[in-house]
């Protein structure tokens, strides 16, 4: 597919973004309500009927209910609305900007959001079909009874999905949680590449020429690669016949003059073929952790830096962050057969993640805020040491 990379960021976007999953929950609710209503215009279809206790509702009692559901769910998603605004300001203040992301992913926030707002909406769906009689007797009355119990059903789901949402957002923006799923992320990713490295073997590493490549690959937009069609690449230099080197990878920032991509026989690619080059990258505005895995331990060294600045002074974070780069690191060390004696590629042409890198990135970027403090510096030299003992062994 050609443009399978541009597919791929806006699928990242997407999952990045608070409106994704509310809005096709509001778009399952139009379909979901136009189908109960027509349930409801055709009741002799169904195998069963509602017991008169629950089909006994008046025309007034209908709207009433109906309107009462409507009206307090959206007060309720203006309040949920709001904690969501302070929270996401909270956390960009305190934790860093780049945190954002991973409270607006959160999937707890975006399904509590979508059941408030669907409630809302298949309430004034409904209520618009509930029809008085005329006085010429041309059209009945209609109190559409299926879709009302469903209207209160859904209420009572969004009660629920308050509550939860009242308990979820602390717990969403407490430090300790949000390094320990950046911990976990990162340990996840190592153990991944680690693992896929090992099925690939060595095939990837191909010899390139000495010469000067043929010719260089620019983008023609500057910003950061988010997202990288490597075994598109791959596929292409081999069905071409020519070498390929790629010289910016996801994460890093590049120009409309800076090169991403060395070729050498470049008389072997078509204009489409350069065409389709251009589209395994896709560039965008900000750093993201899709194929970058140095952006997760930036961020954990962020929180680690402004949990020791004087306006902050909390010492006990920054221990949690090195805990949590140390359990990467053992991963990295152990985990199968580890990363110490030589790098592995995050993926076919990918960069070589090697474990020097990572430590580079992670504790010795975290030295220089760490020596202020004697509580953090003891722990750090401590972490170190094992890390060093393990190397060693």
């Amino acid at each position: 597919m050609k443009y399978r990379a541009k597919l791929l960021q806006l699928a990242q976007a997407a999952r990045a973004s608070y409106w994704f999953l509310p809005a096709s929950m509001v778009l399952f609710t139009f379909v979901l309500a136009n189908l109960v209503i027509w349930i409801d215009r055709s009741p002799d279809m169904l195998p069963f009927q509602l017991p008169d206790r629950l089909s006994n509702t008046q025309i007034e009692g209908a709207r009433s209910t109906l309107s009462t559901i409507a009206t307090s769910v959206i007060g309720v998603t203006g309040v949920m609305f709001s904690m969501t605004v302070v929270a996401v300001s909270f956390a960009a203040g305190t934790y860093g900007p780049r945190l954002i992301g991973n409270f607006m992913r959160d999937r707890g926030n975006q399904i509590s959001l979508g059941i408030l707002i669907s409630t809302f909406v298949f309430s004034l769906l409904v209520l618009r079909v509930v029809q008085s009689p005329i006085e010429d007797g041309e059209i009945a009355a209609f109190v559409p009874h299926y879709s009302l119990l469903l209207a209160i059903a859904g209420s009572i789901v969004a009660v629920f999905a308050m509550i939860y949402f009242v308990h979820h957002v602390p717990e969403t923006i407490n430090v300790s949680n949000i390094t320990a799923n950046l911990g976990h992320k990162l340990e996840r990713d190592i153990r991944t590449i680690i693992e896929v490295n090992a099925e690939r073997g060595s095939s990837d590493n191909a010899t390139l020429p000495d010469t000067q490549p043929d010719r260089q690959l620019k983008l023609p937009i500057a910003g950061y690669i988010q997202v990288l069609r490597y075994s598109r690449i791959k596929e292409l230099s081999e069905e071409k016949i020519c070498d390929v080197e790629i010289l910016c990878f996801p994460g890093e920032f590049v120009t409309r003059f800076t090169p991403v991509l060395n070729i050498w026989q470049d008389e072997n690619l078509t204009d489409e073929d350069m065409s389709e080059l251009h589209e395994c990258f896709a560039v965008g505005t900000n750093r993201t952790e899709h194929q970058n895995i140095y952006f997760l331990v930036d961020q954990l060294v962020e929180m680690l830096a402004r949990a020791l600045s004087p306006g902050v002074n909390d010492p006990f974070t920054a221990i949690n962050c090195l805990n949590w780069m140390h359990n990467a690191l053992k991963a990295a060390q152990l985990h199968e057969n580890g990363m110490q004696n030589k790098g592995v590629r995050t993926s076919a042409l990918g960069p070589i993640l090697t474990y020097d890198k990572l430590l580079e990135r992670s504790f010795k970027a975290s030295k220089p805020y760490c020596e202020p403090d004697h509580l953090v510096m003891a722990r750090y030299n401590e972490l170190m040491q094992d890390l060093n003992e393990t190397s060693m062994s």
